[in-house]
C-alpha cells in the first residue's frame, strides 16, 4: 500500500473554460479604442457645435456678394448661372453637389476641399485669411449653412457672381464679356468648359497669358464632363477641336 500513487484527478471545468490572456487582452484594447473614439467625437461634435454659434449666418452671403461685387465695379446681382457652365463646373468640382448636403464626408477625411459650397464659403467669409485646419473647418460649418439656406441654383448664381477668372475678371458676367465679347448666356460648352476650369487656379490656366496651361485644363474639364454623363464622347470632340472665340483687349466686353 505504501507505493499506491494518488490517482490523477480530472480538470475542473473552471480551468477549461479559462480563456488565454491574448483574447482578455485584446477586449481591453478594443473596449479603451472604443471608448477614446467616443470622446474624440464628443469633442468634436462640441467643437463644431460651439463654431456653428461662433460663424456668422449664412443670410450675410448675398450682402458679401454685393459687397465683393462693388469692389470689382460688375453688376449684383449677375444673370443665372447658363448650363454651358454650371455642367463643367459640377463635372469638374463637385459631381455630387446636386446630391450631398455641403461638405463631402470622405474628402474632409483627407482635408481636401473641392466642395463648391466650401469654395463659396472660403470665397465670402475667408477670402484674406490663411489656410490651416480651423480655417477649414470654419468653412465645412459654413458650407452647411449655405447649403440649409439657398436653393442649388441659387448657390451656383452666388459662385458665380464672386468667383475669380484671371486677367482681372471677376464674376461670369464680366468673365465671358471680356473673354469673348459675349454674355455668359451665349457661353459655347468649350467657352463654359473653359471658364469653369480657370476659376481652379486663374493665375495658372489664364487663356492670354498662359495658354498651354489653359489647354490642358480644358481637355480635362472636358474629359470630367464626358465621365459623369454630360458629353458624349463625339460631343467632347466636337468641343475640344473648336476654337475658344477669344477677343482682343480692344473688343472686350458687351
Amino acid at each position: 500500500m505504501g507505493n499506491t500513487r494518488p490517482l490523477p484527478q480530472p480538470a475542473t471545468a473552471s480551468a477549461g473554460r479559462q480563456r488565454p490572456r491574448s483574447t482578455s487582452r485584446a477586449r481591453r484594447y478594443l473596449k479603451r479604442t472604443a471608448v477614446t473614439l467616443a470622446v474624440i467625437a464628443l469633442i468634436a461634435v462640441i467643437g463644431i457645435a460651439a463654431l456653428w454659434v461662433a460663424t456668422p449666418s449664412a443670410s450675410e452671403a448675398t450682402q458679401l456678394a454685393q459687397n465683393q461685387a462693388k469692389q470689382h465695379g460688375i453688376a449684383y446681382p449677375g444673370p443665372p448661372v447658363p448650363a454651358n457652365f454650371a455642367r463643367p463646373l459640377v463635372a469638374t468640382e463637385d459631381k455630387r453637389f446636386y446630391s450631398e448636403p455641403g461638405v463631402d464626408i470622405l474628402a474632409v477625411g483627407r482635408v481636401v476641399w473641392a466642395k463648391l459650397e466650401q469654395q463659396l464659403a472660403k470665397l465670402l467669409y475667408t477670402p484674406m485669411q490663411s489656410s490651416g485646419f480651423k480655417v477649414e473647418l470654419k468653412q465645412v460649418v459654413l458650407a452647411f449653412k449655405l447649403n440649409a439656406a439657398y436653393s442649388k441654383s441659387q448657390l451656383l448664381d452666388l459662385y458665380a457672381e464672386v468667383a475669380y477668372y484671371g486677367h482681372g475678371y471677376y464674376g461670369l458676367e464680366q468673365a465671358s464679356c471680356g473673354y469673348f465679347g459675349h454674355p455668359a448666356t451665349e457661353l459655347t460648352i468649350t467657352q463654359g468648359a473653359m471658364l469653369a476650369g480657370v476659376v481652379n487656379a486663374p493665375s495658372v490656366d489664364d487663356p492670354i497669358n498662359d495658354p498651354v496651361n489653359a489647354r490642358q485644363r480644358l481637355e480635362h474639364v472636358i474629359g470630367r464632363m464626358v465621365a459623369v454623363g454630360y458629353l458624349t464622347e463625339a460631343q467632347a470632340a466636337r468641343a475640344l477641336s473648336a476654337g475658344l472665340g477669344l477677343v482682343p483687349r480692344a473688343q472686350a466686353g458687351c
